[in-house]
């Protein structure tokens, strides 16, 4: 193991809701974009998520919640989430800070480059959640692909069993060759990552191999009733996961 070594990345962006609505979302809303958490306690000095304490509490304009021993994580000694937000055009949208910063204890350059890209993934999907969905309920499911998933053309590989070739990107409405087939916008597109978009539902495909761990998928069904069906949409999309790398590539 290495020593320790500070990272900070930093993003900010504009979306069409309100300060209110972005702070619902990242304080409460997890769910819709990123995975389900416990509120944060509503004060300085309150519980954050993964064991962290609340340092910023100022809403719907600033949060920031800090951990020093990361549970679970080995490759993080700190971890720290600061979200400034601000309203634009009198509050109808918003503008928001968002830096994830802390220290990595090993493997420095692999881990800061897939922190920083699922940065990117998923600050786009809570703009979608945002501009799509909020502040609709959500049923949540998230697992990970086989072994054999971790290979370099792993990600590819999902792609063309979901029918989506090379010159498929984002913006484009498509059949989507899943478990069952299903009509979709492709919202979003690069080596490493594929969002697609229902008017119920985003599904989140993340080319973990990258970085030497299994492609993961999570979804997000904001239907009515969607709590009764996630189960066996899971166990639908795990099955269908384990098929794709299971057959000659």
């Amino acid at each position: 193991m290495t020593a320790g070594k500070e990272f900070e990345i930093v993003r900010e962006f504009e979306v069409d809701a309100s300060p209110q609505e972005v702070w619902e979302a990242v304080t409460a809303g997890t769910g819709g974009y990123l995975w389900p958490m416990e509120p944060p306690e509503p004060r300085v000095g309150g519980k954050g998520p993964f064991g962290s304490t609340v340092t910023a509490w100022e809403p719907p304009h600033r949060y920031t919640n800090r951990v020093e021993n990361v549970e679970e994580i080995s490759e993080q000694s700190a971890n720290q989430l600061d979200y400034t937000i601000e309203p634009r055009d009198d509050g109808k949208r918003a503008w928001v800070r968002y830096v994830h910063s802390g220290i990595f204890v090993d493997d420095w350059d692999n881990q800061y480059d897939g922190a920083a890209k699922h940065t990117d993934f998923y600050l786009h999907t809570l703009r979608e959640y945002l501009v799509h969905f909020a502040p609709r309920p959500v049923a949540f499911a998230t697992f990970d692909g086989p072994e054999a998933s971790k290979a370099p053309d792993a990600l590819e590989a999902v792609a063309r069993a979901l029918g989506l070739g090379e010159g498929v990107g984002a913006g484009t409405k498509v059949t989507v060759q899943g478990p069952d087939a299903f009509e979709a916008v492709v919202d979003f597109r690069d080596p490493y990552f594929i969002g697609l978009r229902t008017d119920r539902s985003l599904t989140r495909i993340f080319g973990r191999n990258h970085w030497g761990h299994p492609v993961g998928v999570s979804l997000h069904d904001f239907a009515p009733g969607a709590d009764a069906e996630i189960g066996a949409c899971e166990a639908a999309w795990q099955g269908w996961l384990d098929r794709t790398f299971a057959r000659p590539r």
